[in-house]
């Protein structure tokens, strides 16, 4: 794999993979795995999720690697013994979309910009009271990976909707690398949506492609 998609990959990780794994590891949740919100399958670069209330339009020619990030994810999940077999712990977590802007390991003279959309149960991190704690586990994981948290966590609106914003800083001077996650505590989930690029002004506009629908009742994101 080139230099900059391996700079790329473990904070991509680190956004979805490691922390549901940290989720498991802090406590079996309650719900069944079957229990976690599904969204319809991406249709025409667009992904709907109507149990979540959003919708993201994935840019034209991007690659879809949701399946392949999903067995990942499900590979290293922690494993314990039930009648003398290894088998797996009941997964806390769901990558709903991971989408690259060219499929990694292609060549390519700057950052391989991604999206991904990951949900998790709330009930898997007792410490997350409002959408701000969810960037305590997540900043320590980009900072082991060479990624900055840019101040503070803070409020941003998606058209009508508040949720939280973190930004991060990684890369070098030659090579930077932007990385915005956005969080919200829905319906007793984590929905974290997560952008990786080159620029600001890059993830501004994958942000922008991201819309929440209007007609659900829901409780407001702290």
């Amino acid at each position: 794999m080139e230099a900059v998609d391996h700079r790329c990959l473990p904070l991509f990780l680190s956004a979805v993979a490691v922390l549901v794994l940290v989720g498991a590891s802090a406590g079996q949740s309650t719900r069944d795995k079957t229990s976690l919100p599904e969204c319809a399958p991406l249709s025409g670069q667009v992904l709907r999720c109507p149990k979540l209330g959003f919708t993201y339009k994935v840019p034209f020619g991007w690659v879809d690697r949701t399946e392949e990030m999903q067995e990942s994810a499900s590979a290293a999940t922690p494993k314990s013994e039930k009648n003398g077999e290894q088998v797996s712990d009941e997964p806390t977590g769901k990558t709903l979309l991971a989408a690259f802007e060219r499929p990694p390991g292609t060549s390519g003279s700057d950052i391989n910009s991604a999206a991904i959309i990951a949900v998790e149960d709330r009930a898997a991190y007792p410490q997350v009271k409002a959408a701000a704690d969810y960037f305590g586990p997540l900043a320590e994981v980009a900072e082991h990976r060479g990624f900055k948290m840019d101040g503070d966590p803070y409020a941003f609106s998606i058209g009508a909707r508040k949720v939280v914003r973190g930004d991060f800083n990684g890369g070098d001077e030659k090579h930077p690398i932007r990385q915005t996650s956005l969080v919200l505590l829905e319906k007793g989930y984590i929905l974290s949506v997560t952008f990786l690029a080159g620029s600001n002004d890059e993830i501004d506009s994958l942000v922008e492609n991201l819309t929440f629908t209007s007609t659900q009742r829901r409780t407001p994101s702290k």
